[in-house]
């Protein structure tokens, strides 16, 4: 359980945050409408 504990959690919680800060810094090479938000359209009732 040490072993786990010492190498294999660390190792794990480090590949996390590695493939989160990737995703999340992509954006700067997404073309700049890919990048926005996506549109939110109003919803009209039928009645």
């Amino acid at each position: 359980m040490a072993i786990f504990r010492q190498y294999v959690a660390p190792f794990l919680i480090l590949l996390i945050f590695l493939v989160a800060l990737l995703a999340v810094s992509s954006r700067i090479f997404l073309p700049a409408d890919m990048a926005a938000p996506a549109p939110v359209e109003e919803v009209s009732s039928a009645s």
